[in-house]
Parts: structure tokens; C-alpha cells; sequence
């Protein structure tokens, strides 16, 4: 499903690049771009009763309020869709989409110009659309972690408690990444402060606060650069030798001791997703734990490192599961082809838990 979505996707991607200068208006975009979209998804465009267009949503004293598509299933609205013109960009024309979802009984929105499409949820207050899209789609760079929750929206897919259950995950961890990602390219005064107390204890000047913000932003530099090189450097070990099973095992290690020379892996947050997804069975997300190492990721009970209860190995060319059955301190590894693979371990991680319990 997956490679068949993305092949689909990437097809639709090359015919917007070759149409989009003979595309003029805004109907043209949803006609050549949009609807071809919502195909893709597997619903029907030519079934009124499940792909509704200009669907009539009155607001207030203002009747006649059209909304470009609303996409149903099992008779229930479960998306709405307002359309731009391929150069407008979405962000600057979420108003109108957020007066839309008021009224609607949809859980989500999608604001797209045929290119880009930003999808919408009320997690800050029910009814109300979030000012930030939870999830961005841009078809010029599909990534997988991107397919995985876009087939949450697939007719055949749809997940409605899925979708809700990496919502508010995935928004935070964008909004997270994105402040990140500005402080490494111009430290805040906010984070500066934030390191320097921790090891300088006298008052931060004018003078000296230009300084530290050079000082961050080279030690930002240098992290990020050792943890690539370091990451090169393994991978072209792994490449150079062909490792027995002895070596493939990786030795147990403590999370508490590891150093921090790493970067979380979009694939690992999506497969820590997938194991959170397994787990909201039996238990509270509050209760789920993640601690990314060198080694591994690491997902644990209550943040105790005695409670390990998987821990995610992508750090090579194979990438593995390792679980802990019975509470052993010696994980068993297992091969992952695919990250859905990890549905297949479903009742070793659920019987983990259990036997802390």
C-alpha cells in the first residue's frame, strides 16, 4: 500500500510540475491537481455522496458559504478540503478554512495549493481549528514518515483514533523542531541564558551575551557535525565487513551512561509512534517513555531503565526490534524489512508490559 501510495503521489508531483504554467485559476487547480489527489486517496470523485464539491456551509447570517470539497465516508463528513491557486501559499489563507471547520462536524481540514497540503485537527479546543497544521504534505518531498500518516486517510486506511492518537505528537514535535532548528541557525537570547547559567554564574552583559550567542551557535556547529561524521563513519564500517550474528548483536547498554553524540532519526519517531500506538491499548501515554543513545532508541515503562520495554536499532544498513520478553534484561532482536512490521510484535510488547505490572 505503502510503495503503491508514494509511486502515485510521486506521478501526481511530475504532472503538476509539467501543468502548473498552463494552470491559471483556481479552478483549473482543483480540476488538474486536487481532485487527482483525493483519488489517490481511494475516494470516488465522481460519487456525490462521497466526494461532495462546493458543499454549501451557511455561517452566522452569511448563507450560501461554499466549501471546495467535502470528502464523506459511511455518510459522515471526515474531511474537508479548501483549495488556492498553486502559487498562493497555504499558510496565509487558513481564515477562511477555520470558519469553515466551525460549522462542519469533520475532525479535519486540508488547506492545499495542488502541491502543498497542510491538514488541520482541533487538539487546543474542540470544535475550533488549530491556528498550525498537525501534518504537512509536500509532494515534492514525499518522505515516508509522511505516507505512513497519510494512509491513516486513505478510504481503505482511515483511522480516525490513529490519526488523533499522533496528532498532537506530531504537531508538538514540529513546533519543537522548527524553534530548534531556528536557534541553531541564531541563538535566542532565551536559550543562550538557559546554557550559559548552567555554568556561568555571573551576570550576562550586553557585551558578553554577543559573545556567548557565538559561542552557542559554533558548539551547535561542532555537535551536529561530529554526530554526521560519526554516523558516515559507522555506516562505511558496516559497508566494509559483513558482520557474523555474534557481532550483530548489540551488547546491552545503559541509557543513564550513554553519551549524547546522536540525532533522533525520523524513523525512529515514526516506529517509537507505532510501538506508542500498540501500547495506548493497556496503557496512558504519560506512562510511555522514549530515550534516543548511539545505539539505540529506547522505549521504556515510567522512564525506568529496568523496564525496558523494546528498543529500536535503524542505526545500520538492517534495522531491528529488540524485545524483552518476560522482563529479560537480554533483548531478542528481530529483523525488520518494513516499520509496519512492528504490528507483527504486537503481543510480545503488550505481554512486556504486562509482566512488569
Amino acid at each position: 500500500m505503502e510503495t503503491d501510495l508514494k509511486l502515485k503521489l510521486q506521478q501526481l508531483h511530475e504532472r503538476v510540475d509539467a501543468l502548473k504554467e498552463q494552470i491559471n485559476t483556481e479552478e483549473a487547480t482543483k480540476n488538474a491537481f486536487v481532485m487527482p489527489f483525493i483519488q489517490i486517496l481511494g475516494y470516488d470523485i465522481f460519487n456525490p455522496t462521497e466526494v461532495i464539491p462546493e458543499h454549501i456551509c451557511d455561517i452566522g447570517t452569511k448563507k450560501g458559504e461554499k466549501i471546495d470539497y467535502v470528502i464523506k465516508k459511511d455518510n459522515e463528513p471526515i474531511l474537508i478540503i479548501e483549495c488556492k491557486h498553486w502559487k498562493e501559499k497555504v499558510d496565509a489563507h487558513n481564515s477562511q478554512l477555520h470558519r469553515y471547520y466551525h460549522v462542519s462536524k469533520s475532525k479535519f481540514g486540508v488547506l492545499t495549493n495542488g502541491h502543498i497540503y497542510n491538514f488541520y485537527a482541533d487538539l487546543e479546543k474542540p470544535n475550533i481549528m488549530d491556528e498550525k497544521p498537525f501534518f504537512t504534505l509536500d509532494l515534492s518531498n514525499i518522505k515516508d514518515s509522511s505516507l505512513k500518516i497519510l494512509e491513516n486517510f486513505t478510504k481503505k486506511g482511515y483511522n480516525l483514533e490513529q490519526i488523533l492518537d499522533s496528532a498532537e505528537d506530531l504537531k508538538y514535535i514540529k513546533a519543537i523542531r522548527n524553534e530548534f532548528e531556528k536557534d541553531l541557525q541564531e541563538p535566542s537570547d532565551e536559550i543562550v541564558k538557559l546554557l550559559v547559567s548552567r555554568f556561568f554564574d555571573k551576570p550576562i552583559t550586553a557585551p558578553r551575551m554577543i559573545a556567548f550567542k557565538e559561542y552557542t551557535k559554533k558548539a551547535f556547529s561542532n555537535s551536529i557535525n561530529e554526530s554526521i561524521n560519526f554516523r558516515l563513519k559507522n555506516a562505511l564500517n558496516i559497508t566494509e565487513t559483513v558482520p557474523s550474528k555474534a557481532q550483530d548483536q548489540t551488547p546491552s547498554v545503559d541509557e543513564s551512561v550513554e553519551t549524547a553524540k546522536f540525532v533522533t532519526t525520523e524513523e525512529e519517531i515514526e516506529g517509537s509512534q507505532i510501538v506508542k500506538a500498540i501500547l495506548r491499548e493497556i496503557l496512558s501515554s504519560s506512562r510511555i517513555a522514549f530515550r534516543d543513545t548511539q545505539s539505540y532508541f529506547g522505549i521504556l515503562l515510567d522512564d525506568n531503565n529496568r523496564k525496558p520495554i523494546c528498543r529500536l536499532h535503524f542505526n545500520s544498513s538492517n534495522k531491528y526490534i529488540e524485545l524483552f520478553n518476560n522482563g529479560k534484561d537480554n533483548g531478542e532482536k528481530k529483523l525488520l524489512t518494513t516499520l509496519e512490521e512492528i504490528y507483527d510484535y504486537k503481543a510480545e510488547l503488550l505481554s512486556t508490559v504486562t509482566n512488569y505490572a
